[in-house]
């Protein structure tokens, strides 16, 4: 029976074995990067149905667009990174007599609409028209990483 070995060059295994030892920290930059992509898709989807198409004068303060962000990489139970795109709670308003909304209230009912209100949705199209651009920023930005080894 033949018989090969394969000799791999020593700068590849060098940077094989730092990638192995770095996976926590390019992980974390990688999602982020990918989730900066996305969150610059929600903001101009929120900005472009925010006060429009309405029957009355727009009586928006600013504060859910303000309060839009993305969360720094984070480790589950599951050891799965995650990164979150969302609004930051509470509103300046929720302190107040009587209490006020909150962002996610307000952000589902521009989303998906109520009685009375048809549907801005905003979310839904960003993920939708944001995976490519995402998973090319998340590559060069892996790429970026692994020649920075």
């Amino acid at each position: 029976m033949a018989r090969v070995d394969f000799k791999m060059p020593e700068e590849f295994l060098l940077k094989v074995s730092r990638l192995a030892e770095q996976t926590d920290v390019i992980i974390p930059k990688v999602l982020e990067a990918g989730g900066s992509v996305v969150l610059e898709k929600v903001k101009s989807n929120l900005a472009s149905v925010i006060g429009k198409g309405t029957k009355t004068e727009s009586r928006s303060t600013g504060e859910l667009f303000s309060a839009l962000g993305v969360t720094d990489a984070r480790q589950d139970r599951d050891g799965n990174y995650n990164v979150k795109v969302g609004f930051a709670e509470p509103r300046s308003d929720a302190r107040s007599p009587g209490g006020g909304v909150s962002n996610a209230k307000i952000a589902a009912v521009l989303e998906y609409g109520k009685h009375g209100q048809p549907a801005k949705p905003f979310l839904k199209p960003a993920k939708s028209t944001s995976r490519k651009a995402c998973i090319a920023a998340m590559t060069a930005k892996l790429d970026e990483e692994i020649e920075g080894l």
